[in-house]
């Protein structure tokens, strides 16, 4: 008799079912390395081979033909979505394919709050750590030319946004909020320019809303007269630091945002203004104070003339 014939047939069964989970373990299950909590970012326009390579590489899957193989009888081999992905737990190379093309993150939305005044280079380094697809550097890079124009306020950023994604969101609720003050931008006498670039001084230089409107009185009575603004806060902007108290050789530095070497406006905004900057451009303080300055009390002192303000500056910082 035939020798298969003379087995039992649910030893056979049993045989050729322990073969089947072995083969499923091999092939299908999760590698042994699996990275437990771990997150894959996914760049955006990476090709369904890369990705599965990505993913082998840092051990999500044993093998890249598999998981393009479950890509490709799903029929969803070309809608790979970008973003960053965590792996709490290990899946099978079917649960991996399923999470990549239905955008299954599995991490909640970064909310990240930006303060009036943020630059464009805090928010690229703010971002960076919630998240881990976009450096700060190419942030930077690509954003750099929208100072002044994206607005400070707290987002929710999916694990899908990019830099553009990004930059797109605060350019539009910059616009939403601009849109209400269109009128007031027109009566001012303005551009829409010098509004921004002049509240972003304001932003950097004052901190109450009494404040900012005398701190953009004056600074628009300098400009009437020709006279240098002389508005430190450049000086962090310029060298990408974070403190206004210039050095003599800061004073002399080559730059257009100069203030102290060059008239007028410097040529671009300094900041990202919040709405009360924006509203203390455009409804400056009537004075005739020419000079102010923050004392070592936190207030802010006024003067009409140079020898009012060297006054100023012997009694509240000297």
């Amino acid at each position: 008799m035939d020798y298969l014939k003379r087995q039992n047939p649910w030893a056979v069964a049993f045989a050729a079912a322990v073969f089947l989970v072995g083969s499923y373990q091999s092939l299908f299950a999760a590698p042994s390395l699996f990275p437990l909590g771990s997150i894959v970012t996914v760049a955006r326009g990476t090709s369904a081979p890369s990705v599965a390579a990505q993913l082998a590489d840092v051990h999500v899957i044993k093998h890249p033909s598999l998981l393009l193989l479950a890509l490709r009888m799903s029929g969803t081999s070309s809608r790979v979505q970008a973003g960053s992905y965590r792996f709490e737990k290990p899946q099978n190379v079917f649960a991996v394919a399923y999470r990549i093309v239905t955008g299954n993150y599995d991490l909640p939305p970064a909310r990240i709050t930006f303060p009036e005044g943020v630059t464009v280079r805090e928010v690229a380094a703010q971002i960076e750590d919630p998240l881990p697809g976009i450096r700060a550097a190419d942030f930077l890079k690509a954003a750099q030319r929208y100072e002044g124009y994206l607005f400070p306020d707290t987002y929710f950023f999916p694990p899908s946004s990019d830099i553009a994604s990004i930059v797109a969101l605060m350019r539009e609720n910059f616009n939403t909020k601009i849109a209400t003050l269109s009128g007031e931008i027109s009566a001012s006498g303005h551009s829409l320019s010098d509004i921004i670039i002049l509240a972003s001084l304001v932003e950097k230089e004052a901190r109450t809303s009494e404040s900012r409107r005398m701190v953009a009185g004056i600074l628009l009575n300098r400009l009437k007269l020709g006279i240098p603004l002389q508005v430190d806060a450049v000086f962090g902007y310029i060298f990408g630091r974070d403190t206004y108290s210039p050095s003599f050789a800061d004073l002399k530095v080559d730059s257009p945002y100069n203030t102290y070497t060059h008239k007028g406006l410097p040529p671009g905004p300094i900041a990202n203004p919040g709405l009360d900057s924006l509203q203390a451009a455009l409804h400056p303080a009537k004075t005739n104070y020419l000079y102010y300055l923050t004392g070592r009390d936190n207030l802010m002192h006024y003067a009409t003339t140079y020898a009012g303000h060297q006054a100023n500056r012997k009694r509240y910082l000297d």
